[in-house]
């Protein structure tokens, strides 16, 4: 097994679905930019209330990924 480098960045996914969506949202988003994505790591979750009901999940994610 080969020894790896990681950098690790932390974005914010959004969804109006669920929070499982915000987080697919953030890594596919992220993997149009950013290669050899290896892991993530959920560090927050919150979201806004309109009308007494949820109207938006946001997941904040940590990603690590291997440097070249």
């Amino acid at each position: 097994m080969d020894d790896h480098v990681y950098k690790k960045i932390e974005i914010t996914g959004t969804s109006n679905i669920s929070s499982d969506d915000a987080v697919k949202n953030a890594i596919s988003r992220a993997s149009e930019s950013i290669q050899h994505i290896r892991w993530y790591e959920v560090v927050e979750t919150r979201g806004s209330i309109k009308d007494g009901k949820i109207d938006r999940w946001q997941v904040t994610l940590k990603l690590g990924f291997t440097m070249n």
